[in-house]
């Protein structure tokens, strides 16, 4: 990965990343806005989207022709790297600021890589980057439901990833992918319809999330939405180095590294009662926060 003298202030590089920001942004806008206006119910089409239109999404990337998950590997081992070394480095940061590293190590770990990862991958360098978007969230995903449960749940048993239909769309289309099924291209063709409905609807509902945000105690939800994506992206960096990844692999791992926290955290802090009020403020402030870090980033890989 190479970037040029001046490069991120060139006028071309700052259009090219409004244009792949701005339907992103103007879709949590809407989603704000209507959540402020209406305070929609929307446990059931998160659920929706969760336990349908997302594992169609990954299914209909996965059994694409085009997706060899060989190719993947070391984009697949440098983002589990990542997500276990981010929470290494969070540990003593949490003793520091005198919080139960349960808390914020979770959100300091695991990214929003599904609202606004894939959709920001894929306007960033288009549909062809949509497999590889898919595997970082999984990555991310299958880590999040067993490491990241047994943090707050020390009886948490692997069992349990097998109930989430996410997962299971992952370990399906890789399997199909790795044996070398066919597979009929109208039901694939469906799939991804349904797919399309996912990112939007991730974006939409994240929005609607944003009206929670409070502004208190805010010491370690700002110290989370920033050192987290500086960690993450030199993470990023150098594994992409020590594992060989081409130019586009690393720029989307470092993408990854720069993502906020996911909306995940905190349902698993409210579910687990493990301060989930707090968990929210760093979730939602560092998603807002992103607003600043997503457009460096992407300045500095573009």
């Amino acid at each position: 990965m190479s970037v040029s003298s001046g490069s991120f202030f060139d006028l071309a590089t700052f259009a090219r990343i409004a244009g792949i920001l701005f339907p992103i942004v103007a879709i949590v806008i809407a989603g704000f806005w209507y959540g402020r206006k209406h305070n929609p119910e929307m446990s059931v089409a998160n659920r929706l989207n969760m336990d349908v239109f997302v594992p169609a999404l990954i299914l209909g990337a996965m059994m694409s022709k085009s997706f060899d998950p060989a190719r993947y590997a070391g984009l697949a081992a440098g983002a589990a790297l990542i997500v276990l070394c981010s929470g290494l480095l969070a540990r003593p940061l949490a003793k520091a600021l005198n919080i139960d590293w349960r808390t914020f190590v979770p959100p300091m770990m695991f990214n929003n890589s599904a609202n606004i990862g894939i959709p920001l991958a894929v306007l960033a360098w288009g549909e062809d980057a949509l497999a590889a978007a898919v595997i970082l969230y999984s990555v991310s995903n299958v880590l999040h439901f067993s490491v990241g449960l047994h943090m707050l749940d020390r009886d948490a048993q692997l069992k349990t990833l097998w109930r989430n239909p996410t997962l299971l769309a992952v370990f399906a289309g890789l399997s199909i992918s790795l044996m070398r099924i066919p597979v009929w291209p109208p039901l694939v063709e469906a799939l991804q319809l349904m797919g399309n409905v996912a990112v939007p609807l991730l974006l939409f509902a994240l929005g609607v999330r944003m009206r929670e945000v409070r502004f208190d105690a805010l010491t370690a939800p700002l110290l989370g939405a920033f050192l987290k994506p500086a960690f993450g992206m030199l993470l990023a960096w150098g594994f992409a180095l020590l594992l060989g990844l081409n130019e586009r692999d690393t720029a989307m791992l470092i993408i990854f590294g720069a993502l906020p926290p996911a909306v995940m955290n905190f349902l698993f802090a409210e579910r687990y009662a493990q301060d989930p009020q707090r968990v929210a403020a760093i979730v939602l402030i560092g998603n807002l926060a992103s607003l600043i870090i997503l457009p460096v980033a992407l300045g500095i890989v573009l």
